[in-house]
């Protein structure tokens, strides 16, 4: 056991070693801090954003998700990436353009941008605590699952974890800001995927072929090779369409759009989105088909919390130098997400919700500490009790809802006033949180679908509006 704590701490030194480094390429400026003078490569831009995109999310909560529901939870998977094939297709490339004209340096700023007035305070001050809410909630989800990781290996209490992910996120974050999150996202990406293929490799030497792994799956329950879930209330198609608007909701998460933002030219966004897809279809299969092997390896379903199946799966079956390895490739995944989640959160509290205290880099690294404490203290308050799955998803339903059909919207040089885009904010967080807690429907449709309609109505409905009084009026 000694040995695995040593693996897993040299691979966390060069995690911290790596983003401090990148203050020595980086600029003492706030603009830097924030979007890193958009001079990221972007192939280091996309693998980023594809390891912040995965997160704890997958090596915990898909994990733990598919070892519950079996292969039906492949539509996760594939409707997360159909949607977000669509914004590296048609929107990202715009947006790179439109928040380099307007001089953006966080999501909120260019929500909030108009032409005639330049940016509304109402607006990206609304768009900035919607950020702060969900994304350091969001952040927390990723302190946790390091220490659900931590309590199964070494017994070690679950905030535990929680202390070392964020002291380690807030030494590099502190060092270079979102430059020093990319750079080490990059490290970490290839961290995880190696140690995704190792489990996927050794769970497969153990079961056998896809053949005899959907053979074992059916015989301890049918369910678990059911290519959908039973008793949809709206069908198959609108439950799938839920997922691909999961992936459409990308365009709302402050923490993915900050990395296309800082990529150095527009012009190299087919090479980041091949890029991209290249490291995350491979992670996502490999993440869904490591779930389905452990619930084989792992069948004691009534005394077992599925989201602990990938640390326990690597702590019964591989040696101790892959199971430190494993444990850095988790961790890996979570700091990867929660670091870029905490300079979003940040960045929302210092330039968007109160800008006249972030005027400089320093005060901007204090509302960078207030938002590690905060996240730190929810998870350690929770002590493991937070599903990661539910956490991330919900999190993520309310920021692709409230600030995705924005996002979209003005990175096609649509105007919207005030009135308009405070009521599409507001109006997609009450449905995607109606939606799950008040009618209780997220097993048959993901809520996000519902959250964007609900926006891009009222976007829609302010225009036919607007053009009939124009009418009355001529």
């Amino acid at each position: 056991m000694n040995f695995v704590i040593i693996t897993f701490l040299m691979f966390l030194l060069m995690f911290v070693l790596i983003g401090v480094s990148s203050a020595l390429k980086g600029r003492k400026t706030k603009e830097d801090y924030l979007i890193a003078s958009r001079d990221i490569h972007p192939w280091l831009g996309a693998i980023s954003a594809a390891a912040n995109n995965t997160s704890g999310y997958m090596f915990i909560g898909l994990i733990g998700f598919t070892y519950k529901f079996g292969i039906s939870s492949i539509w996760v998977t594939v409707g997360w990436i159909t949607g977000d094939y669509f914004l590296w297709r048609l929107m990202y490339k715009r947006m790179r353009e439109e928040t380099e004209k307007v001089k953006a340096n966080t999501v909120s700023s260019f929500i909030g941008y108009c032409q005639k007035t330049g940016v509304d305070p109402l607006i990206k001050a609304t768009a900035g605590i919607v950020t702060l809410i969900f994304l350091a909630t969001y952040a927390s989800a990723q302190l946790t699952a390091g220490g659900k990781a931590l309590h199964v290996l070494f017994d070690w209490n679950y905030s535990t974890g929680a202390i070392i992910g964020a002291t380690i996120v807030l030494i590099y974050c502190f060092s270079g800001g979102i430059r020093a999150s990319i750079w080490t996202d990059a490290a970490q990406a290839t961290v995880m995927i190696i140690s995704m293929g190792i489990l996927l490799i050794i769970s497969s030497v153990h079961v056998g072929s896809p053949v005899s792994l959907f053979s074992q799956l059916g015989d301890i329950d049918p369910k678990l090779v059911t290519l959908f879930p039973e008793r949809l209330e709206f069908g198959i198609a609108l439950y799938v369409l839920g997922w691909i608007a999961a992936g459409v909701g990308v365009a709302g998460e402050p923490d993915m759009q900050i990395r296309i933002m800082s990529i150095s030219s527009p012009e190299l966004m087919k090479a980041g989105r091949r890029t991209y897809f290249a490291w995350y279809i491979p992670f996502s299969v490999a993440s869904v088909l490591v779930g389905l092997y452990s619930r084989v390896l792992l069948p004691d379903v009534k005394t077992f919390d599925p989201e602990l199946a990938l640390p326990t799966l690597s702590m019964n079956m591989l040696p101790e130098a892959f199971v430190g390895l494993i444990l850095a490739g988790l961790f890996a995944a979570t700091m990867s997400t929660a670091d870029s989640q905490v300079l979003s959160s940040g960045a929302a509290l210092t330039q968007d919700i109160f800008p006249k205290l972030g005027k400089t880099r320093r005060n901007t690294k204090i509302g960078t500490l207030l938002i590690v404490t905060f996240a730190l203290s929810f998870a350690i308050f929770a002590q493991g009790r937070q599903n990661v799955f539910e956490i991330v998803t919900m999190a993520w339903s309310g920021l692709g809802a409230s600030l995705g059909p924005l996002m979209i919207l003005r990175s096609f040089g649509k105007e919207i006033g005030r009135k308009t885009a405070i009521t599409m904010m507001i109006s997609g967080v009450l449905t995607v949180l109606l939606w799950r807690y008040h009618f209780k429907l997220f097993g048959s449709l993901y809520e996000i679908l519902p959250g964007l309609l609900v926006a891009f109505s009222i976007y829609y409905l302010s225009l036919l509006i607007n053009t009939l009084q124009g009418r009355r009026n001529t």
